[in-house]
């Protein structure tokens, strides 16, 4: 997740680098050749122009708004999970009669939580399990190819065996249902792929514009009409890519869910609650953004 302090804006040139090499070196010999051939006859009304600039504007407006809700959402999505992971293991704390033995099975729940949150954020972004999931994995047996699904089976599993009440483990449930939600939600948003052709037409679009404007500009200023060529074409390729940053939250990039981060914050309240004194260290984030 980007962090409200200054962007490297290195990273953010890697991005569209070929586009600029592209754009700049077809400004140029454009631009040079515009004045000495038979191109110093083309002429292009710039309300043609000014057309497919206005469709361009209309299209990323749209594609940033639908980007950003993707991004928005999964983000909702994990404020929520902290929430109701908090609340399972409060609403076990509440509800089972405390013993030594109901105390270990609540403090096998929060460790089973904890692991969750660590492997459905690894699971989603595609990396291999760090190593307190992959022992978690060993010591359970867990063969299933959804892991977090299985270790929410678990849960269901130790919740039915409890001594409480009907009624309170429907409450529980519910949570656990909640988390199995969310889990769900993630997952759709990971694999709906934004439209191709969508962003294709978007590209084919800028580039149709940035190969006709030179011609609707003036021809006496050489260094202008380069300018503006390489100008305008890039803030409509500076949009479309942030907007193909944002719609995918969950591919380990500077702009992602910060999914670890929330896991870290998740494990150290459940440890509070269960009164473990062994906490991890919550570092702090020393770049412009925040796994």
């Amino acid at each position: 997740m980007l962090l409200n302090r200054k962007i490297s804006i290195f990273t953010f040139i890697r991005e569209i680098k070929y586009d600029i090499i592209t754009i700049v070196t077809y400004a140029v010999v454009v631009g040079i050749v515009d004045q000495y051939s038979f191109l110093s006859k083309i002429s292009i009304p710039t309300s043609m122009t000014a057309i497919i600039a206005t469709a361009l504007s209309v299209l990323l407006a749209f594609r940033t708004a639908q980007a950003y809700e993707r991004w928005w959402e999964a983000r909702i999505v994990w404020g929520a999970i902290v929430n109701d992971s908090r609340t399972l293991i409060r609403q076990l704390i509440q509800f089972v009669p405390k013993n030594n033995s109901n105390n270990k099975t609540i403090e096998i729940f929060a460790h089973r939580q904890i692991i969750w949150c660590y492997a459905l954020g690894e699971s989603l972004r595609g990396l291999p399990f760090s190593n307190k999931v992959k022992e978690y994995i060993n010591e359970q047996n867990i063969t299933d190819k959804n892991v977090p699904n299985a270790i929410l089976n678990k849960h269901s599993v130790a919740l039915s065996q409890l001594e409480i009440s009907e009624f309170k483990q429907v409450h529980i449930d519910s949570t656990l249902s909640r988390l199995c939600d969310a889990m769900g939600k993630c997952e759709r948003i990971k694999n709906t792929v934004f439209p191709k052709s969508y962003s294709l037409l978007i590209h084919l679009l800028i580039y149709v514009f940035a190969t006709l404007l030179p011609f609707g500009l003036d021809d006496k200023y050489i260094i202008e009409e380069i300018f503006l060529t390489t100008l305008i074409p890039l803030i409509f390729i500076t949009i479309e890519r942030t907007a193909i940053i944002l719609q995918d939250p969950f591919e380990n990039s500077p702009s992602d869910t910060p999914m670890t981060n929330l896991a870290i914050t998740i494990e150290i309240n459940l440890k509070e609650m269960i009164n473990d004194t062994n906490l991890p260290i919550q570092e702090k984030p020393t770049s412009f953004y925040l796994m």
